[in-house]
């Protein structure tokens, strides 16, 4: 069992940035892959961003490539997603998910295959 705890949300206006965190309580982060998930108000969870165990691959969905950047420490057992540029559409609540891997390079957008979730951290985008 993997029990994630995100940080980080709030109001920001757009064009800020705010960085989100997030907290896995195992002794197995480093066999993690870790994604950042985000779901706005009557629309459907999205990946935002995932990181392979390594923190040397990562994805991101094309709305934020260039904007957001994932990344991770695994002697903090934290995952973090730096999102700069907020845009009102960023407005959402995100969630940070992992999946166990053998493979220390494999990254996974697939929601589906993301096995543990945090509760969410609320961000609001003002214009």
């Amino acid at each position: 069992q993997v029990q994630l705890v995100e940080s980080g949300g709030g109001l920001v206006q757009a064009g800020g940035s705010v960085r989100l965190s997030c907290a896995a309580s195992t002794r197995a982060f480093s066999s993690l892959v870790m994604g950042w998930f985000r779901q706005a108000p009557g629309k459907e969870r999205e990946v935002v961003a995932a990181v392979s165990r390594s923190g040397t691959r990562t994805n991101y969905i094309d709305s934020v490539k260039g904007r957001f950047t994932i990344s991770r420490d695994n002697a903090k057992n934290t995952v973090y997603l730096q999102m700069d540029s907020l845009k009102p559409e960023d407005t959402a609540v995100y969630f940070c998910a992992c999946q166990f891997s053998g493979l220390v390079s494999y990254v996974s957008s697939l929601l589906s295959q993301y096995n543990y979730w945090g509760q969410g951290t609320q961000v609001t985008v003002s214009s």
